[in-house]
């Protein structure tokens, strides 16, 4: 689900250059609205670092980030900045903590059912023959498919991922489990991106596309 396997799939030049237009429009959604959720969280929790460092938007190049955008070309997935937070801000610290982690994880879940319901309706009801069919199919399947992987993604205990830090919340900074991630942690990521995500990515996505949007479809047919 990467640029490289699009550019080199044996679909038509037109599907492949629709292909590669709403998969950059998913992950551009996916993450920027992920990052935001956290900002939001923040900010709303009492913690303004967010805003003052630009992060309470919606404009994508508020969250780029070089390395996050080289591993998006190469392997299909990439990352956003990390959203600046002071926990020390928050009126309850393990409980901003737990909500702010929680947030961008929720969002691309929430996310991810809406747009399936959107695939859904155009798959049924939309004429074949409108103009943009096939953008709209493929850019909902994308954007389904991207919302729901970055939730489950996130909600690993590998640092610096969200799941890690909601778990931090709840733990000693001394704790074993803490520590060694902290230090091993992003190794850990690397090896998991590269070896086992593709994977996980194309298990997702059957099981969204191929198998929960199907039962509803048919339910309609």
């Amino acid at each position: 689900m990467g640029i490289f396997s699009i550019l080199f799939s044996n679909d038509p030049w037109q599907i492949i250059l629709i292909s590669l237009g709403a998969w950059l429009i998913a992950i551009t959604v996916g993450l920027v609205v992920h990052e935001f959720a956290h900002s939001y969280a923040a900010v709303k929790l009492g913690d303004d670092t967010p805003k003052f460092a630009g992060r309470l938007s919606l404009n994508p190049a508020r969250h780029f980030d070089p390395i996050g955008f080289l591993f998006l070309v190469l392997i299909g997935f990439g990352w956003a900045k990390p959203v600046p937070i002071n926990p020390n801000n928050f009126r309850n610290i393990r409980k901003g903590e737990v909500i702010v982690s929680l947030s961008g994880i929720l969002t691309n879940f929430i996310l991810s059912i809406v747009f399936l319901f959107l695939y859904i309706v155009c798959y049924l009801f939309l004429d074949q023959s409108v103009l943009f069919f096939d953008f709209l199919i493929i850019l909902f399947q994308y954007l389904t498919t991207i919302n729901f992987v970055l939730a489950v993604f996130n909600i690993l205990p590998i640092f610096p991922l969200d799941g890690f830090n909601f778990v931090a919340a709840f733990c000693r900074y001394d704790n074993k489990f803490i520590v060694f991630m902290r230090q091993y942690g992003s190794l850990i990521l690397l090896l998991f991106v590269i070896f086992v995500f593709p994977y996980l990515i194309t298990l997702l996505s059957n099981l969204i596309l191929g198998n929960l949007a199907q039962v509803f479809i048919s339910m309609f047919t």
